[in-house]
């Protein structure tokens, strides 16, 4: 997929117009970047969004490509024009929430999830910000709680520069954001060793010290306004509780391998003779993982149903 972009990412509206079949392009799936590149060159957007990778019924996904970066660069190039409302620098920051929003439109979608990079950069700013909410993903350790805060210090400088913008644009420029500045889900604890009795938590005694200081540092170090929505208790409580928090071993490696859901890769008909035995041994483990998966999106489903309350 990504070798037939390559000219478009060089030159997208010279490759277009060399293409006397360019609608067949469109009817595969593209990257991201693809549907992004028209808004990064200037030129006209597509005629009709290419379909999406189908994962499984009514789960569908827009993959990433390592030339992301570029559109990155033109957010950042262009951010200082958005304060005198640029139409093309508006449409740069706000293109990735509206592609989200086209594709609900047309596929039905209810939820949308952009899986991001650890970075603050532009691009990062641009998506954090103009999306509904957020979820920080967390190891419990120092490098986390770093991590809190400095997401919470630059969510509070993101909000100043929006304000401004909004308060400087018509309020026909201003209908390309959202009505109001992205809000807190709560945080996730993954990959943690497992140490059953020990706490609330079953967390080995080193990755329970770090992770019990996590609510503190996101009520330190993230704006209240941001996160006001959620209770006491959300605040203080992984989303999905321990239900993905301890470390999943190989298990990961093999859904990859197969391109399963973990609890479905015992039943798959295309194991390997080599990975049939240890699966098997792990069967019950295996199929486990879809009650606490189904815990967790509960979880996310009910912080998600606070940001419209």
């Amino acid at each position: 997929m990504w070798s037939a972009e390559d000219d478009y990412i060089d030159d997208f509206n010279s490759t277009r117009e060399r293409n006397p079949h360019f609608d067949k392009v469109l009817m595969s799936p593209r990257s991201v970047h693809f549907v992004l590149k028209p808004t990064e060159d200037g030129t006209a957007e597509l005629s009709s969004l290419p379909p999406p990778f189908e994962l499984a019924p009514k789960l569908h996904l827009l993959p990433g490509r390592l030339t992301l970066h570029l559109y990155e660069d033109k957010i950042a190039s262009r951010w200082s024009d958005i304060y005198q409302g640029d139409p093309l620098a508006i449409r740069t920051v706000t293109r990735a929430r509206s592609i989200a929003e086209e594709y609900a439109k047309i596929y039905g979608y209810d939820i949308v999830i952009f899986d991001t990079s650890p970075s603050l950069g532009a691009l990062n700013k641009a998506v954090i910000s103009l999306v509904d909410g957020f979820v920080v993903p967390c190891n419990p350790d120092m490098f986390s709680l770093y991590g809190i805060r400095n997401i919470g210090n630059s969510l509070s400088i993101w909000k100043k520069q929006f304000e401004t913008i909004f308060h400087l644009l018509s309020n026909e420029k201003r209908s390309n954001f959202p009505d109001d500045f992205v809000k807190f889900l709560g945080f996730t604890i993954y990959n943690a060793r497992k140490y059953t009795g020990s706490n609330d938590w079953d967390l080995a005694t080193a990755h329970f010290n770090f992770a019990q200081q996590i609510p503190t540092t996101i009520k330190t170090y993230i704006k209240k306004d941001i996160r006001s929505h959620l209770t006491d208790n959300q605040l203080a409580s992984p989303i999905g509780a321990t239900a993905v928090m301890h470390s999943h071993s190989t298990l990961p490696s093999m859904a990859q391998k197969y391109h399963l859901p973990i609890w479905k890769v015992p039943s798959s008909p295309r194991l390997e003779a080599a990975d049939k035995s240890t699966i098997a041994g792990n069967r019950a483990t295996y199929e486990g993982t879809r009650s606490k998966y189904h815990q967790f999106a509960k979880d996310v489903l009910d912080r998600l149903d606070t940001l419209y309350a």
